[in-house]
């Protein structure tokens, strides 16, 4: 008999405030975001292990031969690309060690100096990324990379806290997901302008005890300290193992939203 994977519906359980209405996340300061951005310096085998891929359509929203990945992580959009030739660059020198791993032509870079030759690049990508970067300075450095009808796709992938109450709450827990509102619109400055929008609704099957992996990939567990960690995973156990009754092994469905931003030059 085939195991169907388990779709909770906890009408009893719900989170202990609404969702995030935010257009995007807020940093007190800028050393504040620049703290946490570096969280992402280690943990990139773990990033690479548990987080999900990307929905195939997202390769194709900019064509063009040559496309450049910025942020790129581990490569988990790089990889599904379907360009001549695909470059990518993330800050994190874990990160890039994983890229390597991988085969891509890959380097330690910012997205607001990509160390590219202006107009080079058809199609650049950005997923999981833009709310680290500096928005104007990244837009003015796209607008001198790209080609002439050169596109730019900025991507997330976001667990879907509207989807049940439970999957709010576990967000909550995990300190992870719930960081924008559904209808969001990233900052963007020009001469670069969003051009289209594309959303999809998706599912990711983990079992339960791999939501402590997820949560192990998330930068505020990154940068806790071990009181904090030892906490946070005793509030993950008790409300997988004791308050919704999972047991080890019990696969769920972990339901994602997935935005993507097509940005092109202002033709005005």
């Amino acid at each position: 008999m085939t195991h169907q994977p388990l779709q909770p519906s906890p009408e009893h359980y719900p989170s202990y405030r609404p969702p995030s209405r935010k257009q995007n996340p807020r940093f007190a300061t800028a050393h504040h975001k620049e703290t946490l951005a570096k969280a992402f310096h280690a943990g990139a085998d773990l990033y690479d292990e548990i987080r999900p891929e990307y929905p195939s359509f997202i390769g194709k929203l900019a064509p063009g031969k040559r496309a450049l990945d910025i942020g790129a992580g581990t490569g988990k959009l790089t990889l599904s690309l379907p360009h001549d030739v695909v470059l990518a660059c993330d800050p994190s020198p874990d990160m890039v060690r994983v890229l390597q791993s991988h085969g891509i032509s890959c380097w330690r870079g910012t997205a607001e100096d990509l160390a590219v030759a202006s107009g080079s690049i058809d199609a650049v990508f950005c997923a999981q990324a833009w709310h680290w970067v500096d928005a104007q300075a990244t837009c003015l450095e796209l607008d001198r990379v790209l080609t002439p009808g050169g596109k730019t796709v900025l991507v997330w992938n976001t667990i879907d806290v509207h989807a049940d109450p439970w999957v709010l709450r576990l967000t909550r827990i995990m300190h992870s997901g719930d960081v924008q509102r559904p209808d969001f619109k990233p900052e963007v400055h020009e001469p670069l302008v969003i051009s289209e929008e594309h959303h999809d609704f998706w599912q990711q099957t983990l079992k339960a005890e791999q939501l402590h992996t997820l949560m192990h990939s998330r930068s505020y567990w990154l940068r806790a300290n071990e009181k904090t960690r030892q906490r946070m995973t005793g509030n993950l156990n008790w409300y997988l193992y004791e308050h919704m009754g999972f047991q080890p092994g019990t696969e769920v469905k972990i339901p994602y939203r997935t935005d993507a931003f097509v940005l092109s030059r202002y033709a005005g």
